[in-house]
């Protein structure tokens, strides 16, 4: 069970660098300056967080009652 918690963990670190990646190049698609950028980033890096939080938790609440 441990070693199946840690390899979770560590997958999921994955998930830091693969969100920062697509929000700066999303950004850079709909600008051009380093602000707005940054600022378009910045917004769709918490949105994608949140949506796959959301996801994380319905998932999990289903896992629970099965």
């Amino acid at each position: 069970m441990l070693l199946a918690s840690s390899l979770l963990a560590a997958q999921f670190w994955y998930s830091i660098p693969l969100i920062v990646s697509v929000s700066l190049v999303y950004g850079a698609t709909r600008h051009e300056l380093w602000q707005p950028i940054l600022y378009h980033a910045w917004h769709t890096a918490v949105w994608m967080i949140v949506f796959m939080g959301v996801i994380f938790a319905i998932l999990y609440a289903v896992s629970l009652t099965v």
